[in-house]
């Protein structure tokens, strides 16, 4: 979780950087060969800084399948441990049944809630990304009581539990002294944009095209570069073959012709000996 708000970070204080990229791009009409020269100034970012667009999730890739495994396994026990029929407390004393009084299921949503208003926005202040993410989150939140009130009351043990601890992760890592222990980058929020100023809202769709195309014309400058270099080779190596092949008629037939005459001049000389004989 640290490294994922490190990586979330470093890509926050990069994007004014990569928003200066992209609006040049724009300014050359998005053309071909100006998405692949913003494509390579993107990357060289991106290395020099050791991150990419897929670095904060891998904290998803890692908390996902961790989550998931507890989740299955803790329906698995409701099965086939008994105890768990009288492991609660209180209300929730049988862990195998479903919470007739939706308290849980609550208690589970308003956790997570509280989570995402308090702690979502952390290391991606800034960002217009962050809005979406935090009323999607928010969606999911108030989707999380119809959709969980049939599950035994075991699972919400466990799912209460971990967003506690995610509330009070979240607020201990605010602190700026923890942060600077950790090595985490703090960001500066940047200023608001001038009144009346609006960017064009990105497609998604029309990126794709952008990206398809740059990658055609790279494709393009590469064969072109191999094709310019396999023509150059076979004209060097042509040159004294085409010479030898037009200089070798010459010689052969000349050295033909001197042949016949010497045979002849043999001949009339062996002519005159017999008629002097």
């Amino acid at each position: 979780m640290i490294n994922q708000l490190k990586a979330t970070s470093k890509l926050t204080i990069l994007r004014p950087e990569l928003e200066a990229i992209k609006q040049e791009m724009q300014d050359k009409g998005m053309s071909p060969s100006a998405v692949a020269e913003g494509q390579t100034k993107m990357k060289a970012v991106f290395t020099e800084h050791g991150v990419s667009t897929f670095t904060p999730l891998k904290g998803l890739f890692i908390q996902g399948p961790v989550f998931v495994s507890f989740f299955l396994a803790i329906q698995n026990m409701v099965e086939k441990v008994p105890s768990f029929t009288t492991g609660g407390a209180s209300w929730f004393l049988d862990l195998t049944t479903a919470d007739a009084f939706y308290f849980l299921p609550c208690l589970t949503a308003f956790s997570f809630w509280i989570t995402v208003e308090l702690n979502m926005q952390e290391g991606l202040e800034g960002n217009p990304a962050a809005n979406t993410m935090k009323n999607v989150s928010r969606g999911f939140a108030a989707l999380t009581v119809p959709l969980t009130a049939s599950f035994p009351k075991a699972l919400f043990c466990y799912w209460i539990t971990s967003n506690l601890f995610s509330l009070v992760y979240g607020a201990i890592m605010k602190r700026p002294a923890v942060k600077k222990l950790l090595n985490i980058p703090i960001i500066v929020p940047p200023p608001p944009p001038p009144a009346g100023e609006s960017k064009p809202a990105f497609s998604f769709f029309e990126g794709l095209k952008k990206y398809a195309a740059a990658q055609a014309y790279q494709q393009r400058q590469a064969e072109q570069t191999n094709s310019s270099i396999a023509s150059s080779s076979p004209l060097l190596s042509q040159k004294p073959s085409s010479e030898q092949k037009s200089s070798n008629p010459r010689v052969s037939s000349s050295s033909v012709l001197s042949h016949r005459i010497k045979n002849l001049e043999k001949e009339v000389k062996g002519r005159k000996k017999n008629k002097r004989r």
